[in-house]
């Protein structure tokens, strides 16, 4: 016995109603919020009025006028929002959206990002940024299966030790208290593998720690130490850096599903040329800043050939013990490759030495 359609269709054309009504308040819905302004909030500890933060300021303006006031960017500045693991602690709270983050924060997200900063690993610039680039969009991928969009790069800049005493050789660099940032696994590797003890701080509590004597070393870029107000604190920097600093912004997809996708090219454009004049400007504010500090009086001391030797040695031992740590063996082999290829191409690069001159 066959059972007609016919007897059945008033509840079948009921059931269809509500299906579709239900759908196209879901389609309503999704437009709407994609539709409504919507305010990133993201923290930095990027001082205000610093180079970092003119220019992601001005992004933020431009985000504004291309989106016609439907995308805001809101910048939390001066750390106020702590140091690089509580921001992305909030980030994952939901408390904050991104942030402007040097490759600490990022290795809170992917610790494997920080084979780009290993210390003593580049001669010159363009030998990182070539590395980079070519490793760039691997990263990328990592920072999205975690739910994160990972922006271009930008910069912070070579990092020197700065001192109150005169450092001319391993054992005067041990004998002072070192500031670590406590967070940066590399930093502690290097540290130990040299013997120096390192006094474990916050960025945001370098400065009070200089002025207090807790400690009488630290290390930054030339930039980052006059913004944050080191620079007035220490009287001596190695000619020697130690490694080239990274930074980047970073921000929860969950946030920029919020936008809509035309609305998303548009922030996404603006932050990759953000991204190019940041590392432009940092990088003449970096040569300015080291001028500037030499006329306050800072004094650059030549790194004596046999302390940067064993600083080279250290460095290549942490490199091959921090495989399987904080970044893969494949990872240290791309990044030995393409400095290997940018090498060959150009005939090799500068003396790290020489950056600071």
């Amino acid at each position: 016995m066959t059972r007609s359609l016919d007897s059945h269709s008033p509840k079948l054309a009921g059931r269809l109603a509500s299906v579709l009504a239900a759908a196209t308040c879901l389609v309503a819905g999704a437009s709407v919020a994609a539709a409504e302004n919507v305010e990133l909030r993201m923290a930095t500890l990027a001082p205000t009025g610093s180079s970092w933060m003119k220019i992601l300021d001005k992004a933020a303006v431009d985000v504004d006028k291309a989106t016609e006031g439907r995308v805001k960017v809101k910048y939390y500045a001066d750390g106020v929002q702590g140091d690089e693991r509580e921001v992305i602690r909030k980030i994952n709270l939901g408390q904050l959206d991104g942030a402007a983050v040097t490759s600490i924060g990022m290795s809170m997200i992917d610790e494997s990002i920080r084979v780009l900063e290993l210390p003593m690993m580049f001669d010159d610039i363009k030998e990182l940024d070539y590395v980079a680039d070519k490793m760039w969009k691997h990263f990328q991928k990592k920072f999205a299966k975690k739910g994160f969009r990972l922006n271009d790069r930008g910069d912070v800049g070579w990092v020197y030790f700065m001192s109150k005493t005169k450092v001319e050789s391993l054992k005067d660099l041990k004998s002072l208290k070192v500031w670590m940032w406590g967070d940066d696994a590399l930093v502690k590797a290097m540290y130990k593998k040299l013997g120096i003890s390192g006094v474990p701080l916050g960025v945001p509590e370098v400065l009070p720690a200089l002025e207090s004597a807790r400690i009488t070393a630290c290390y930054g870029s030339p930039l980052a130490a006059m913004a944050l107000g080191w620079g007035e604190k220490v009287k001596f920097m190695t000619s020697m850096p130690m490694s080239y600093a990274i930074g980047a912004t970073v921000l929860k997809e969950d946030a920029l599903k919020k936008i809509s996708s035309e609305d998303q090219k548009a922030v996404e454009k603006l932050t990759k040329n953000a991204s190019k004049s940041l590392r432009k400007k940092i990088r003449k504010d970096n040569d300015d800043s080291k001028k500037k500090m030499k006329r306050k009086g800072v004094k650059i001391v030549d790194s004596p050939a046999d302390m940067v030797q064993e600083f080279r040695t250290a460095a290549e031992a942490v490199w091959k013990e921090q495989v399987g740590k904080i970044y893969s063996q494949a990872e240290l082999d791309d990044v030995l490759k393409y400095r290997a290829e940018y090498r060959a191409k150009k005939g090799g690069g500068a003396a790290a030495t020489k950056a600071a001159k």
